[in-house]
């Protein structure tokens, strides 16, 4: 039997990454040998604060010292990802209950489409009401939101609306 590496996909638009989404990338990377974290552009949410190279680039700080954690950007189905990068699973956050229908409903069409498993990987209950578009508006409004995001997200934030 050949030893194959286990890879994930942890697909998101990341505006802005933030400790729960860390919490997931963490986790993930003691169940896989490696975690692709896909920047998605997503066109179904407003215009986002980052554009996809600041993402990417807050995310390579943020993400740094794991193992087996890599990063990429992408615009397309996220299956199409899935199977380019080899992965066995696609891995999907959640915060609350309220969040698993949604969830549930797109890794039932992921599956259709590609075969390919997701894996739920709930937040510890301390981090289940961060969100990137709290965080957003907590930040524009001027609010300290640095204790729930990477240093690296907060700098950014804390520049952007710098007054």
């Amino acid at each position: 039997m050949i030893d194959e590496m286990s890879i994930a996909l942890f697909p998101g638009s990341f505006d802005p990454f933030h400790n729960g989404h860390l919490e997931v990338v963490e986790r993930a990377s003691l169940l896989f040998d490696e975690v692709v974290v896909a920047v998605v552009r997503n066109p179904q949410k407003a215009e986002p604060m980052f554009d996809l190279d600041e993402r990417v680039g807050m995310l390579e700080e943020s993400l740094a010292g794991i193992e087996g954690v890599t990063i990429t950007s992408v615009s397309t189905l996220v299956v199409t990802v899935a199977r380019e990068v080899g992965a066995s699973a696609i891995i999907r956050g959640l915060r609350a209950v309220s969040d698993f229908e949604n969830e549930l409903q797109m890794a039932q069409m992921n599956r259709q489409l590609s075969g390919i498993d997701t894996l739920f990987i709930p937040t510890s209950a301390n981090r289940s009401f961060i969100a990137s578009r709290l965080l957003r508006e907590v930040a524009r409004l001027g609010g300290d939101v640095s204790a729930m995001v990477p240093a690296p997200v907060a700098k950014r934030l804390e520049e952007r609306f710098a007054s």
